[in-house]
């Protein structure tokens, strides 16, 4: 097939190599941006409630900043999966952290594993840059048993992301509370707890 009559790409594929150009170029020194995220990181996961032998999964897991954070949380014997769409990221993960995680190239929108099989998501920045958050959060209340948590987190509440990006907040962003519950309810899970403030961001929900 000649590159004139190739099908054009879909949005959501199309969505996801500007997800992937984005970060492949920033990959190498995104920690660097953000070298005071570690508490806040651990305790928002420590609010996942997990136990030794648990399986988790990293949801966008970027460089595994929480990769070494969810391991100890569940034990030499749990199972952490990190999943990312870009492979620089997984790339920086996997030097970053070896052997701490099962790493996936894979969108959270079509993952490779069974039904139920997880017991846990954590998933640090990753509303914002899904080309189809609804279709990526049944797919995340797919793989995890019924009952367990999603922790939904960024490091900083919305009004501080905005302000950092030189932006204001909009009533149709996704992470509000009004417009994430029913998202979620449609998806699979139970918002339970919500949290937006300067320091932190952080939905709890369960998987209905």
């Amino acid at each position: 097939m000649s590159p004139e009559s190739s099908p054009a790409p879909s949005d959501h594929e199309a969505e996801l190599a500007r997800t992937r150009e984005f970060f492949a170029a920033r990959a190498a020194g995104w920690d660097t941006r953000f070298p005071d995220d570690g508490p806040r990181y651990a305790a928002a996961i420590a609010e996942l409630g997990l136990h030794p032998g648990d399986s988790v999964l990293d949801a966008g897991c970027g460089t595994g900043r929480a990769l070494p954070l969810l391991r100890a949380a569940v034990g030499p014997e749990g199972q952490v999966l990190g999943a990312d769409v870009t492979p620089e990221m997984l790339d920086e993960a996997a030097a970053r952290h070896p052997g701490t995680a099962t790493l996936l190239l894979a969108d959270c929108a079509r993952l490779p594993l069974p039904d139920a099989s997880l017991d846990a998501v954590f998933a640090a920045g990753l509303v914002s840059h899904l080309p189809d958050p609804p279709g990526a959060l049944r797919e995340l209340a797919r793989v995890t048993r019924p009952g367990a948590p999603l922790a939904l987190f960024h490091p900083v509440g919305r009004a501080a992301l905005a302000a950092r990006h030189g932006r204001g907040l909009t009533p149709d962003d996704l992470r509000a509370e009004p417009n994430l519950r029913p998202l979620l309810a449609a998806a699979g899970w139970r918002l339970d707890r919500y949290t937006d403030t300067d320091d932190r961001y952080l939905a709890l929900a369960t998987r209905a």
